[in-house]
């Protein structure tokens, strides 16, 4: 059986325009006609495929974009949504209901934590949350009510690694689903590969590469799918997370380049790292074969792709992190910004940032450092010069 490639996926896909442009067509109707009033009728009651209905439903341009996220995840089916967290919480909603219970990672990007850990309290779903690698305080943590386990493939800011094919026998043996958020590894990590049930992404980042947009995707079995999208109980069709048609074609023609610039940002992590690491500096980064999670990343990547374009440093101080931030923006090296999988380098404070709506009592517990820098490297030319002005900035601040 060959192995499965997502880049070649992408690759097979035809998304030819209606008159043959070599681009897919942008479809802007918010509204859709029929010729016969049966079949609008069969249109809202599930009964026909190939038939658009309302853009909130399903559009064209949207569905092209959402066939090629399938065949780079190897699902069935996929749905594009206006945000990553349009997706997360699209997803979590259709899968609980009052008095239901989510096993999640404690490390996680700072707004999932917040709609985990206060949002869904008003529906009186319960979130306990774990040290994702500790496999023994996932199975702890599982009750007969947990309904999925939710993790990031290589966590936000911290980078643990999680071990998807033991999170996935755990999940199943409680007839739960494993949601994986695979925002910082596309195409080097294939989730549904290794167990995960649903797949969701913040396209905003390292899919789309251009930070000039927002969006999300939920990639999943076709049954899932479907039922985010019924008119009477999905929540993609009932709460709206709608991507417009035209990010949907610009973010469908960038996962043409994802490859070219996954191995990039990976090479240019992993050089860094390993500077850090003459240099003495804590950092984390899952290529680095002392990394804790090194050898489970290993285990479930596509090695094709490299680890990835996220490390961190940790500088001790939150004082220190900023003036060295500050000053690195004014060297040239990249950009003090929240996101990533931009074409230049950023960076920035994880504790009072992305992570910020984490408790701090809560950010000690799971051992984040209040100087913890968190570097999305770019697509730099010449990673030996920025690395020398990284340097320069943190000799200033020894």
């Amino acid at each position: 059986m060959k192995k499965f490639n997502p880049a070649l996926a992408i690759q097979d896909i035809d998304s030819l325009g209606e008159f043959k442009g070599v681009n897919p067509d942008i479809t802007d109707s918010a509204t859709f006609t029929f010729s016969k009033a049966q079949t609008m009728t069969d249109t809202f009651q599930g009964k026909t495929e190939g038939c658009y209905l309302y853009s909130r439903h399903w559009n064209p341009s949207n569905k092209s974009l959402a066939t090629m996220l399938a065949a780079m995840e190897d699902t069935e089916a996929a749905w594009v949504t206006g945000s990553g967290m349009g997706a997360i919480t699209a997803t979590i909603l259709q899968l609980c209901n009052s008095g239901d219970h989510i096993v999640s990672s404690m490390t996680i990007y700072g707004g999932a934590f917040a709609f985990l850990n206060n949002y869904l309290k008003k529906f009186n779903i319960e979130t306990t949350f774990v040290n994702i690698t500790d496999i023994d305080a996932v199975k702890k943590a599982m009750r007969p009510n947990t309904k999925l386990i939710y993790t990031e493939t290589l966590t936000n800011p911290l980078l643990q690694v999680s071990n998807l094919p033991e999170l996935s026998k755990i999940a199943h043996q409680y007839a739960a689903k494993l949601v994986c958020d695979n925002t910082f590894t596309p195409m080097i990590v294939t989730p549904v590969h290794h167990g995960a049930d649903i797949v969701v992404y913040s396209l905003t980042k390292f899919v789309n590469g251009k930070n000039d947009c927002v969006g999300g995707a939920i990639c999943a079995d076709l049954d899932f799918i479907n039922s985010l999208a019924d008119v009477n109980s999905g929540t993609a069709m009932l709460l709206g997370p709608v991507l417009a048609p035209q990010l949907a074609a610009s973010i469908q023609k960038n996962l043409h380049t994802l490859h070219i610039r996954m191995l990039q940002h990976s090479k240019n992590a992993l050089y860094l790292s390993k500077e850090f690491k003459k240099m003495g500096i804590n950092c984390v980064y899952p290529g680095l074969p002392d990394c804790k999670g090194h050898e489970t990343f290993k285990s479930i990547m596509n090695q094709e792709y490299g680890f990835g374009g996220i490390l961190t440093i940790d500088l001790k101080t939150a004082e220190k992190a900023n003036k060295v931030m500050e000053k690195m923006q004014d060297s040239g090296v990249g950009y003090l910004a929240v996101s990533l999988g931009y074409f230049k380098t950023l960076f920035s404070n994880s504790g009072r940032s992305t992570s910020s709506e984490v408790p701090e009592d809560v950010q000690k517990e799971m051992g984040m450092s209040e100087g913890l820098i968190r570097f999305s490297v770019g697509l730099d030319m010449d990673i030996e010069d920025t690395f020398t002005r990284i340097k320069n900035v943190l000799s200033l601040y020894a």
